[in-house]
């Protein structure tokens, strides 16, 4: 038993309503259960509670004992004082507000069965508590919890831009560089691609954008790839550039220790990306600006489709001579990069401009795009669950990592759901 789960009871209204009293003996009415407060002070704000002939508006305090109405020490905070209902599961100590009123208690009566699917959730050792369940929530309530799971992430993420909107004095076009830097970085040098976009101004690479090998010079210069003795004339040129560049512009380079290289494929190299990030920059100006523009996903592929230069076709690495080949972005790295950076960015500024066509925009993105392959897809797809674009495939992946990894299954739909079944015993496992 915990007190989360009686505040589920109590919120919505799952328990026996019939012939209510108190434990002293005042008969009980509940008219509205209240407004569930996540911060501190009571549990419910705002209830209507009938006791005997007379209505009460107030608060309501959910505990698993009375008594821990003293271990709490609720009697010392006056944010409890105007608490008009004690429920609880048992009633073991009388409670008073002030010295004179003696505090309303109540005892929540329920369905058994309720609280033993909830502890088969909470004990559950499956990849998800309602692995073998969730098949039978119906598609209303799955589509309907998805969507909410698709904002509830791209409001997550378009909080992390705002953060960083701010840094860039409102810059949309430098706070879009930085984000689609960190991507280019996939996860293993995301960070240090962040760093560069953040020591190397988009202001700066906009100045020179006219030359890919002079955007390539400041680029891999900052990144302190450009600190070697290599016998290779176009490393030698980028060193002249960078040297004359990074003097005119007073920059300091980044540690090259920050790059990762091991475990990844060569073409992932941060070599290869930071010359597809020249390429890109060298294609469009004002970027975010044509995102915006784009009608969509098909324009903003297109805006992504580059080639590097001609010394990376048939190099991974400085000096190192390899096989001729494209390099372009492939198909999933697009789908990547606008997935985590285009469609938060956008929904950002659609929320901040209070544009609703914008905002949807985004969400028409993710449904154009092809789900994400990776192991927690294939596992809610072992569970019975559709994914039919990456509108899907984000929503639950904000689902596993915030929802289920927390055994969060009360305020989840889905938890919710498979609580309230009679026959739940029977399907769980």
């Amino acid at each position: 038993m915990t007190e989360e789960f009686l505040q589920f009871i109590w919120k919505h209204k799952l328990f026996d309503d019939k012939n209510l009293f108190s434990i002293g003996g005042d008969r009980i009415e509940v008219l509205k259960v209240g407004k569930q407060n996540k911060d501190a002070g009571p549990d419910f704000f705002d209830a209507r509670i009938k006791i005997n002939d007379v209505m009460w508006a107030g608060n309501v305090e959910v505990h698993i004992k009375s008594s821990y109405w003293y271990q709490h020490n609720h009697q010392q905070d006056s944010s409890y004082d105007n608490v008009i209902l004690h429920v609880v599961y048992e009633a073991d100590a009388d409670v008073f507000i002030g010295e004179t009123r003696k505090l309303p208690c109540l005892i929540l009566k329920f369905d058994s069965c309720l609280l033993q699917n909830y502890n088969q959730l909470m004990h559950s050792t499956q990849w998800i508590s309602c692995y073998g369940e969730i098949n039978l929530v119906e598609k209303f309530f799955v589509r309907n919890w998805l969507d909410r799971m698709v904002l509830e992430r791209l409001e997550r993420k378009s909080a992390d831009v705002k953060k960083m909107l701010k840094l860039n004095k409102n810059s949309w076009e430098e706070t879009f560089y930085q984000i689609i830097a960190r991507y280019f970085g996939m996860k293993v040098n995301a960070d240090p691609f962040q760093q560069l976009a953040q020591v190397l101004p988009l202001k700066i690479l906009a100045r020179q954008k006219n030359s890919l090998l002079q955007l390539e010079a400041l680029l891999f210069g900052q990144a302190g790839m450009l600190n070697d003795s290599v016998d290779d004339a176009y490393y030698k040129n980028l060193q002249q550039e960078y040297l004359f560049l990074a003097d005119k512009y007073e920059m300091k380079p980044l540690p090259s220790h920050r790059w990762k290289w091991l475990r990844l494929r060569p073409g992932n190299f941060p070599t290869i990306r930071i010359a597809q990030l020249a390429a890109l920059i060298h294609k469009s100006s004002s970027l975010f600006s044509k995102i915006l523009d784009c009608v969509n996903y098909k324009d903003i592929q297109h805006l992504f489709e580059i080639q590097v230069s001609d010394y990376w076709k048939s190099h991974y690495q400085f000096g190192i001579e390899s096989k001729s080949q494209c390099k372009q972005l492939g198909k999933m790295t697009i789908n990547s990069i606008v997935i985590n950076s285009v469609v938060p960015i956008v929904f950002c500024y659609g929320e901040i401009n209070e544009d609703e066509e914008v905002k949807e925009k985004a969400l028409k993105l993710l449904e154009e795009i092809p789900e994400e392959k990776n192991s927690i897809i294939d596992k809610w797809k072992e569970c019975g669950v559709e994914v039919k674009s990456s509108w899907y495939s984000q929503a639950l992946l904000q689902l596993k990592v915030n929802y289920c990894d927390e055994y969060r299954c009360l305020q989840c739909e889905f938890g919710n759901r498979i609580i309230r079944m009679k026959n739940y015993q029977e399907h769980g496992k």
